[in-house]
């Protein structure tokens, strides 16, 4: 069984601009847990998740430092807690979405999209064909794939 065989069609996206508060009516209003932003050409550039909307009320963790000779030594980089602010303080998906997006093509196999899930722990992956968005799998959505076997 392929992805296309599996997938939701009708994929609900966001845009880079959209912003926080629509992006969460959205989420609760079709009961699922994470959107992909796409582009004006249906090309997906980001994904938020619940996730990263629960992310904007932790908090703010401060790097750990010592002090020697006078100095203090940040034993942390500076670009983790500047990347905290960004998400806590996120207004538009463009701020809080996550970039680095596991994608996989409408032909992938359900086996190779089960275990990219499991391995790298997520919950859904947008299917792609020529580059353009066509789908989602949620981990649901393989579960049911087994049942039609």
């Amino acid at each position: 069984m392929l992805a296309k065989d599996i997938m939701t069609k009708n994929v609900i996206t966001i845009k880079e601009n959209d912003n926080v508060e629509y992006i969460a009516k959205l989420l609760l209003k079709y009961n699922i847990s994470g959107l992909p932003v796409v582009n004006d050409e249906n090309e997906v550039v980001g994904i938020i998740t619940e996730a990263d909307l629960i992310y904007r009320s932790k908090k703010l963790k401060i790097p750990t430092h010592i002090e020697l000779l006078g100095s203090y030594i940040f034993l942390e980089s500076f670009k983790t807690i500047e990347n905290q602010i960004k998400k806590m303080t996120a207004y538009k998906a463009k701020d809080l979405m996550t970039t680095d997006v596991i994608t996989v093509d409408y032909e992938e196999d359900i086996e190779e999209i089960a275990s990219i899930m499991i391995d790298k722990k997520i919950n859904r992956i947008p299917v792609l064909k020529e580059g353009k968005l066509v789908g989602i799998i949620s981990r649901k959505d393989i579960i049911k794939g087994y049942t039609k076997k």
